[in-house]
């Protein structure tokens, strides 16, 4: 058994149609529950659909790594945490986790770089002072958080048959 590790941002059940062919959650599903979380989290820290709108401010995702490490099933019951691993003046690290209710274990992580976005230039622009206060209040809650194992993995095959190399670009 796993203890849930981070803050809590968002609950689910997985739907009939998320189950792929092979009789479990596709991974597109759980890209669309990860991406769901984070936007759950940006109301936690203030970034609503009003803010977007009045102020102009989003974010946009540029980079995300996503790990599976155990089925989750049809009407199987998720929940999903974050871990702020950094941030700056307009951007954000985060990590999230997806557990099984029930039987409290790790189903997948999900690793995003997120950037603060002036919606009307389409540039990066600074976080406003109380998403920072937010980010700084949920950082200080996870003080002392070990990195988790699966942050800046690479790919790899370990005994490979075929490997590219820069020379095959």
């Amino acid at each position: 058994m796993t203890e849930f590790k981070g803050i809590e941002v968002s609950r689910g059940t997985v739907q009939p149609e998320w189950i792929d062919y092979n009789g479990h959650m596709n991974v597109a599903y759980y890209v669309l529950a990860f991406d769901r979380a984070v936007d759950e989290f940006w109301e936690q820290l203030g970034i609503t659909s009003e803010y977007v709108e009045a102020a102009r401010g989003s974010t946009f995702a540029v980079e995300n790594h996503v790990t599976w490490q155990r089925e989750l099933n049809q009407s199987d019951p998720y929940l999903v945490t974050t871990q702020i691993l950094a941030y700056d003046e307009k951007r954000i690290h985060q990590f999230q986790r997806m557990y099984h209710v029930e039987q409290k274990f790790l189903a997948a992580t999900a690793e995003w770089m997120n950037l603060h976005v002036d919606l009307g230039s389409r540039k990066v622009t600074a976080w406003p002072e109380f998403v920072l206060a937010k980010l700084e209040y949920h950082s200080a809650q996870q003080a002392g958080m070990p990195l988790p194992p699966e942050v800046g993995q690479r790919m790899t095959v370990k005994d490979p048959l075929y490997a590219a190399t820069d020379a095959d670009v």
